[in-house]
């Protein structure tokens, strides 16, 4: 297991050889060589286990929510269904990819699929942690459902699309545990640039007993052994694993379940973000902003009508058009309290209203209504038009509001009364600090691109308002491969979020693709890691704890290599001052003897890796700054910290080694 990571490796034969060189020599020494020997062999075992207790403790972390989630996987029973439409009972585990189980209500959907039939509401609580049940249907990008979660209400019926031992519940289970992690690329390239290090130490170390022989300090064997174990990068040697651990541990933390490491310090290196308009930057439903009224209409009569027209309408925007009006749409004048029969929206009409005694109030697309005004005898203002094409090129839609006198109504000429009254301004509101957050995107470096379905020119007025870098305006599956091939063409690393089958291709594409859970299952195989949250800011969520991995790992690996430099000037001249008193100058310290001195570095050099086990699994502190900011901070930090600190550490145990006298 130590040969897989060579600090640790030469860490463990030292530790062996110095072991064996002190019961060789039990009987020889002195006692106080002996004690010496001893004490050297025990801390050197004692920083081959500190450094395995640092992955362990990061894989125990997830631990308790394997557990957790083995509950979940329990066997279950499962009703497959034959090809003759009965169905037959079968244990979950038998059950093959495109197998269809029927599922009624307070029953476990037995594995992995999408719903084919039916709808049904779902709790995925054992899986997301969210209380709240969620819809799941089919024929849509809700269709995925996941083996060990709950219906609640009516019947599915849900086709397997994994196998048994590889559903999602035993992916995740296996990343927790750490089972299925591998070394990532920059983990590999920085083991060698570790294991270099320790060749370059070795050799440093090798050439000192000839110095030493030839300048009458002749060294023991286990004393060099004990130098070179001190000397190498052992801090990042021990605690390389753990921080990787720990970064996905973090993003499992917050219900983001990643395929692998390489996604998550890809989501640290990306430079462009792709998200979706609607439910990531904007709330989704368009929401009723402002009233403009036409030319000799009174603006409460334009909300009393907006308001009468609404009150049967369930959709966002006419409870929306409901709340912002309420204020001011008291009743005022005759027919304020008739009866109002509802008129429902139909695609046809494109509007939507009420039908009184006296009145008759229409909304809804603007020429629709203009053209229903007409028919009803009256005339259309033109600022109607202005309106309406002021309220398009900032970004919102127009919805217009009329009114009619009912046919028949006091002997009036039918459609006499026939008027426009104004336009609704309905608003993609965009979610309450998304600018502040792309703000620190663009802080780091990152470039944000805002993907919609909409025209360019709303595209544009939102874009404006949430302080996104770009937009992609109508956009299609096909634009949105293409913009991510651009950008990798050019170097850069993209992420995007998606939920549907037509964002599977752009997912895959991608070097971050975080797929929603309540997507579809084509999304969630496409992508690399996939949001049991399933909300698609997660995304910059996801970024900035991948940064924070990157950031650790450079934090902690420029604080061994200087601590490395550090012990060396710390410790050598105290090796060889006795016998070259010019040395003694550089014994800045004043180390009371060589043996102190060594068993000084040793005793640090594991307690250090103690030290750090914290701050590896919890991450260094994020903060977006630009990547030369980042690293003159990591410098003056964790260099000049790594610098100074055997020095204070060393000397500090000298002294308590040197009273206590086992040197």
């Amino acid at each position: 297991m130590q040969a897989r990571n060579p600090v640790l490796f030469v860490v463990l034969v030292g530790s062996a050889l110095c072991t064996v060189l002190f019961l060789r020599d039990l009987g020889s020494a002195t006692a106080a060589e002996n004690v010496f020997n001893g004490l050297v062999a025990l801390f050197l075992w004692f920083t081959v286990l500190f450094a395995n207790f640092a992955e362990a403790l990061a894989e125990g972390r997830g631990r308790a929510q394997a557990a957790s989630l083995r509950r979940v996987r329990a066997d279950t029973a499962a009703r497959r269904r034959l090809p003759d439409g009965t169905t037959e009972e079968v244990p979950a585990t038998a059950l093959a990819v495109g197998d269809v189980c029927v599922v009624a209500a307070g029953e476990v959907i037995p594995g992995d699929g999408d719903v084919v039939e039916g709808v049904a509401s779902v709790d995925e609580s054992a899986v997301t942690g969210e209380s709240a049940p969620v819809i799941r249907e089919s024929g849509g990008d809700r269709s995925a459902v996941t083996g060990g979660t709950r219906v609640l209400s009516d019947r599915i019926a849900v086709r397997i699309t994994a196998p048994p031992g590889a559903t999602f519940l035993d992916r995740m289970i296996a990343l927790v545990e750490g089972a299925e992690r591998r070394k990532t690329p920059n983990e590999v390239a920085l083991n060698i640039l570790l294991a270099g290090l320790t060749a370059v130490f070795l050799l440093a170390v090798v050439t000192l007993q000839p110095y030493a022989v030839y300048s009458g300090a002749r060294q023991e064997v286990l004393v060099l052994v004990a130098l070179l174990v001190c000397l190498i990068p052992t801090t990042i040697g021990a605690l390389l694993s753990a921080i990787g651990i720990a970064g996905m541990d973090r993003l499992v933390r917050r219900n983001v379940l990643t395929m692998s490491g390489r996604a998550v310090e890809a989501s640290g290196d990306v430079d462009t973000l792709l998200l979706d308009k609607t439910g990531t930057i904007t709330l989704g439903n368009r929401h009723a902003a402002a009233l403009v009224a036409m030319p000799g209409v009174d603006e409460g009569d334009l909300a009393r009508a907006a308001h009468r027209s609404s009150l049967a309408d369930e959709t966002p925007e006419g409870r929306s058009i409901v709340e912002f009006t309420r204020g001011a749409a008291a009743p005022a004048g005759a027919g304020a309290e008739e009866d109002l029969e509802p008129v429902p929206f139909t695609a046809r009409t494109r509007m939507s209203g009420v039908d009184g005694a006296r009145t008759r109030i229409r909304k809804g697309a603007v020429d629709a209504v203009a053209a229903w005004v007409r028919e009803c005898g009256g005339t259309v203002p033109g600022d109607l038009a202005d309106a309406a094409a002021r309220i398009g090129a900032e970004g919102g839609t127009p919805l217009a509001v009329a009114e009619a006198a009912a046919p028949g109504a006091g002997g009036a000429r039918d459609g006499a009364a026939a008027r426009v009254l104004g336009v609704v301004h309905l608003k993609d509101v965009v979610k309450p600090g998304m600018r502040e957050r792309f703000d620190r995107m663009r802080a780091m470096g990152i470039r944000t691109v805002m993907v919609t379905g909409d025209n360019p020119l709303t595209a544009r007025a939102i874009a404006e308002e949430a302080g996104v870098d770009g937009f992609l305006a109508e956009a299609t599956p096909e634009d949105k491969l293409a913009l991510i091939r651009e950008h990798q063409r050019g170097g850069g690393l993209v992420a995007m979020t998606g939920d549907g089958t037509n964002d599977a291709p752009a997912l895959a594409q991608a070097d971050v693709g975080v797929a929603m859970n309540t997507g579809t299952q084509a999304a969630k195989e496409a992508g690399n890691m996939v949001d049991l949250d399933s909300d698609p800011t997660k995304l910059i969520e996801v970024v900035e704890i991948g940064k924070q991995l990157l950031i650790t790992r450079g934090a902690l690996t420029t604080f061994s290599i200087a601590n490395d430099v550090a012990k060396y000037f710390a410790v050598i001249p105290a090796m060889f001052a006795g016998v070259l008193p010019p040395l003694d100058a550089l014994n800045v310290m004043d180390l009371a003897s060589p043996r102190s001195a060594i068993l000084a570095a040793v005793v640090f050099n594991a307690l250090v890796i103690v030290a750090l086990i914290p701050l590896a699994l919890r991450g260094v502190r994020f903060r977006p700054l630009s990547a030369a900011a980042m690293l003159r901070r990591n410098l003056l930090l964790y260099g000049v910290g790594g610098l100074i600190a055997p020095f204070a550490g060393i000397k500090l145990i000298d002294m308590i080694v040197t009273a206590l006298g086992v040197s």
